[in-house]
């Protein structure tokens, strides 16, 4: 009986795979904000250019449109779903827009249909911020494939886990080529952050529980703040709106074995997200909490 589970779990694991495969080409990078910088890039976009964002998003997202020279161009969320309230995006469109990047916060999306519309009217790229929502679906299509290209986050807290690291897909032949070009530029991460990777790839493995999980999660992003780890923030990213230095980095080996070892733990990962989800959005319900509907 558990052999059939699992082969139910594994060839979920294949379907989900091949739907993305099928439908677009994926790129891996250090980190998911390297995939969005990338993108933007390959959507050409320049210094003076803009691109509209939910306000309430990390502050990677709109790192990266500086990091261009380009402007973020902030949308105030709804309280209903904490997503962008679309009745403002057409209002803020200029001559200088670009992109529009349609975030699934909490791991639920906007209303894509509507922003893709939008971005069709104006000619404009869309991009589905995944980094929350990897492995759920909007209207029956997986995460990712409703807009032009899609980012996803593959860090520590995340259903599919590298530690640190992130991928794009790209639909657009166009784009994917330009992805391709322009990762030729891509610095290549050094023995010493790989080895440095392994270490805590050790210590969450087996040192983390539930005794140590906050002392370690405080400890770790004090040194990442400083540098002095791989973390998934440095300090000048936070700090500063200047590109920190080797910022374009490439996806390691390091971090493709640990995907591959992670990997068909995806399922049941996916399964126990979803009833934490139920159990949050019950007890808000219950106390009459705002709640994201589903």
């Amino acid at each position: 009986m558990q052999k059939n589970k699992n082969n139910n779990k594994n060839k979920s694991l294949s379907q989900l795979i091949s739907i993305y495969s099928n439908h677009s080409s994926t790129f891996f990078y250090w980190k998911g904000r390297i995939a969005l910088y990338a993108l933007l890039q390959a959507m050409d976009v320049q210094k003076g250019d803009e691109v509209i964002l939910p306000a309430y998003t990390c502050v990677v997202v709109p790192n990266a449109i500086l990091y261009l020279g380009a402007k973020p161009v902030y949308i105030d969320v709804c309280a209903d779903s904490y997503n962008m309230d679309i009745k403002q995006v057409e209002q803020v469109i200029t001559k200088r827009a670009k992109v529009i990047i349609c975030q699934n916060t909490y791991g639920l999306s906007t209303d894509l249909e509507a922003l893709n519309n939008l971005a069709k009217a104006h000619n404009l790229y869309t991009i589905e911020d995944c980094t929350h929502g990897f492995g759920g679906v909007y209207n029956g299509i997986p995460n990712g494939l409703s807009c032009d290209a899609a980012i996803y986050s593959t860090q520590w807290n995340k259903p599919f886990s590298t530690g640190i690291g992130g991928f794009a897909i790209a639909k657009n032949n166009d784009i994917s080529e330009k992805l391709s070009r322009l990762n030729a530029d891509l610095i290549q991460p050094s023995l010493k952050e790989q080895i440095n990777l392994k270490l805590l790839y050790f210590v969450k493995r087996f040192l983390i529980n539930d005794a140590s999980y906050w002392v370690l999660v405080r400890f770790y992003r004090c040194l990442s703040k400083h540098n002095l780890v791989v973390g998934s923030s440095s300090g000048g990213e936070i700090n500063s709106i200047t590109m920190p230095e080797g910022y374009f980095k490439a996806f390691s080996q390091t971090q493709a074995k640990e995907g591959l070892r992670t990997l068909p733990k995806l399922n049941a990962d996916l399964i126990t997200r979803k009833q934490s989800a139920e159990i949050y959005t019950n007890f808000l319900i219950k106390h009459g909490k705002n709640h994201v509907a589903k």
